[in-house]
């Protein structure tokens, strides 16, 4: 185990004001050895790797990149692409933004082998989303730094997004200029296609293919595509 990921472990386990001892326990093994865990001199096993998972709320995967998720960051992308459909005169559906957003953590993953905002996503029908992405837009809601509007088209509901008044002023200070022009060049790509598209294309990458329904959807599996089907 990487010093890196010790120090991820530490910092998980302070957040939650657990102790070395108690950590030790849930963990099974002893206090020594749980130190060493977060020196990174120790490996842990799977059974111990899981456990650790579970005290955390996060998965082995996240637990083997080592980053804790971005949620401020992860709303800034959010406006980032309002944004980027603002300079163009365009509005966004909701599932397609989703994927917009599953697009930019996972080319930032192929690229930097660590995504954007640390968010896990999970395989769903209409494709790869985290949990926390359905918080985000309510919040974001609320704050009038979006606007919500609903639309039936058939049976079918429809959620259009757009930038509001309470974002305008608003920095992505969370976002790096490198961050950032990654998430110009995927509007880019997809700017003009609809939401049956975009949906398409991230469920026949392999991420998606190869996860069961609700499970976390694997980032290093992003590396394994072809450098134009990543986005």
């Amino acid at each position: 185990m990487s010093n890196l990921h010790g120090d991820f472990i530490r910092e998980q386990r302070e957040k939650r004001g657990i102790s070395q001892g108690q950590m030790a326990e849930r963990l099974h093994i002893s206090r020594p050895s749980y130190v060493a865990v977060e020196k990174g001199t120790k490996e842990l096993s799977l059974s111990e790797a899981e456990a650790l998972t579970k005290v955390f709320g996060i998965s082995v995967d996240g637990l083997l990149r080592a980053e804790a998720p971005n949620y401020q960051k992860y709303k800034q992308m959010i406006l980032a692409y309002l944004r980027e459909a603002k300079k163009d005169g365009k509005t966004l559906k909701k599932t397609k933004l989703a994927k917009l957003m599953y697009l930019a953590d996972f080319a930032w993953f192929y690229e930097n082998l660590q995504s954007m905002s640390g968010m896990e996503y999970r395989k769903m029908r209409f494709g790869p989303v985290p949990s926390d992405f359905f918080r985000a837009m309510e919040e974001l809601e609320e704050e009038g730094a979006i606007v919500v509007k609903h639309e039936l088209k058939g049976e079918r509901d429809m959620y259009i997004i757009s930038e509001g008044r309470g974002s305008i002023k608003r920095p992505l200070d969370e976002l790096s200029l490198e961050e950032s022009c990654l998430i110009d060049k995927v509007w880019s790509k997809w700017s003009d296609a609809n939401t049956s598209e975009i949906v398409d294309f991230t469920h026949q990458q392999l991420p998606y293919k190869l996860a069961f329904d609700g499970e976390v959807v694997s980032y290093p599996l992003i590396t394994q595509v072809n450098p134009e089907d990543v986005y």
